[in-house]
C-alpha cells in the first residue's frame, strides 16, 4: 500500500494540472469572446450549457454524476463572467440592456419629495419609514397594501412604502403574496426600530384593560407580554395606527392598542406601558416600489421572483449559480402560487451591486435554471 504522503503528493499533481487547464481553458474562452464580438453573438448559449453539464455526467462516475454537473456549472459560470467582462456587453441581453437604460435615465439623487401611498393612518410605521426615506414626502394613507400598489400602478402616487420583514416576526406574507399580483420596481429600502407601547385613554388601568387592538405582525412582536396579561381579548386590525385611533374614538376605558410612543400624542391616548416587544432589536424592513424601473446609484442589492421546475436540485443549481458568483443571499422566502398545487414562487433579496460583472452574469444567465423570472429592481438600503 503507498504511503500517505506519496498518495497526497500525487493528489498535488493532479491539482496542478487541473488548475493548468483551468488557465489554458480561461485563455481559450478569451477566444470565444472576441469571436462572438465579431459576429454579434450573445455569451449565454442555454442549448450548448444543458449538453455539456450533460456530457459531464455521462463522464463520471454513478456516485460523482452530481458533483460533475456542478463542476462543470462553475466552470461554464466563470468563462461567461470572464466573457461579459471582455465584450462589456449589457446590451446583448433584453433585461440588462432595460436595466442599463434606466441606470442611465435614473436621476444622481433620489428624490427628496414625491407623492407616496402608505397603508394605515397617521403616525403608522410606514409613515416613518416613508419620512426615512424621503425627506419631504407627500403622504396619502390607502386603507389596505393591495390599494397602495394599485394607487402606484394608476399613478396616483409616485411610490409606495410597504413593510415587508420583521427581524423577529419575519416576512409581511399578505405583502408577498401581493407582489404576485402587481407590475412594480423596488427603488430602495429602509430599516426602521420598532417601539411598542400599550396606549389607552386617560385615567385607564391595566388592570381595568380587557381588549387590546393591533396589527397581526405587531401583535406576533408582544406575545410574551401579551401572554401576561390572560383575562384580555386580543383583537387584529389593519394597522397600529389604526388600532390606536379606533381605541381613542371607542371612548373605552377598557380597550387598548399596541401602537406606536408617536400615537399617543397624535391620538390623545396615554401609555400605559412602553417597550413591550420581545425583544429591544426590533426593526421592520420597508419597501420603496416605483411603476418605473429606477436605478439609484450606490445600487448594491437586488430582488428577484423565480418559479423553479419541480424536479430534484432545482433550488441547489440555482443556489450554486450564486456560490459560483460569489453572490450573498440576503433572503430567500417562499410562497405558494394561488390555483397551482404545490408550486411556489421564490423570492431572493441579493447583494450585488448593479455595476458588477457578477450581477450581468446572474441576470443573464438565470433564466435558463428556471421556470419563470422577473426582476424586481435594483436598489439601496436606508439603515
Amino acid at each position: 500500500m503507498p504511503e500517505l504522503s506519496d498518495l497526497r503528493r500525487e493528489i498535488d499533481r493532479i491539482d496542478s494540472e487541473i488548475f493548468r487547464l483551468f488557465s489554458e481553458r480561461a485563455e481559450v474562452s478569451e477566444g470565444v469572446a472576441a469571436y462572438k464580438r465579431a459576429h454579434g453573438m450573445r455569451v449565454f448559449d442555454p442549448t450548448r450549457e444543458r449538453a455539456k453539464v450533460a456530457d459531464a455526467a455521462s463522464r463520471a462516475p454513478e456516485d460523482l454524476r452530481t458533483y460533475a454537473q456542478v463542476l462543470m456549472e462553475l466552470l461554464m459560470e466563470a468563462s461567461r463572467s470572464r466573457q461579459h467582462a471582455l465584450l462589456g456587453d449589457a446590451g446583448d441581453d433584453e433585461l440588462l440592456g432595460r436595466i442599463e437604460a434606466a441606470r442611465r435615465a435614473t436621476p444622481e439623487l433620489f428624490p427628496p419629495s414625491a407623492r407616496v401611498a402608505c397603508q394605515g393612518t397617521e403616525g403608522a410605521y410606514s409613515q416613518i419609514a416613508a419620512e426615512r426615506i424621503f425627506r419631504r414626502p407627500l403622504i396619502a394613507f390607502a386603507p389596505t397594501f393591495d390599494a397602495v400598489f394599485r394607487n402606484v400602478e394608476a399613478g396616483l402616487a409616485d411610490y409606495g412604502v410597504l413593510p415587508v420583514e420583521n427581524s423577529t416576526a419575519g416576512s409581511v406574507n399578505q405583502v408577498f403574496d401581493l407582489m404576485m399580483e402587481h407590475d412594480f420596481y423596488v427603488v430602495r429600502t429602509a430599516r426602521v426600530k420598532v417601539d411598542h407601547s400599550l396606549l389607552a385613554l386617560p385615567g385607564a388601568t391595566l388592570a381595568g384593560i380587557r381588549d387590546i387592538y393591533s396589527h397581526e405582525q405587531a401583535i406576533s412582536q408582544c406575545a410574551e407580554f401579551l401572554s401576561g396579561l390572560p383575562d384580555v381579548r386580543v383583537h387584529v386590525c389593519e394597522n397600529t395606527a389604526v388600532a390606536a385611533r379606533r381605541v381613542a374614538e371607542s371612548g373605552r376605558a377598557d380597550a387598548a392598542a399596541l401602537s406606536s410612543r408617536s400615537c399617543a400624542a397624535l391620538y390623545g391616548l396615554a401609555p400605559l406601558s412602553e417597550g413591550v416587544q420581545d425583544t429591544d432589536n426590533n426593526y421592520t424592513r420597508f419597501a420603496c416600489i416605483s411603476k418605473r424601473l429606477e436605478v439609484y446609484p450606490g445600487a448594491d442589492r437586488a430582488s428577484l421572483m423565480i418559479v423553479l421546475s419541480h424536479e430534484p436540485g432545482a433550488l441547489y443549481k440555482l443556489l450554486a449559480k450564486f456560490y459560483a458568483l460569489d453572490i450573498n443571499l440576503l433572503k430567500l422566502e417562499s410562497r405558494p402560487i394561488p390555483g397551482r398545487d404545490f408550486e411556489f414562487m421564490f423570492y431572493f433579496d441579493v447583494a450585488c451591486p448593479v455595476a458588477s460583472p457578477e450581477f450581468a452574469s446572474l441576470v443573464s444567465t438565470i433564466g435558463g435554471l428556471c421556470q419563470e423570472f422577473r426582476f424586481l429592481g435594483s436598489y439601496a438600503e436606508v439603515v
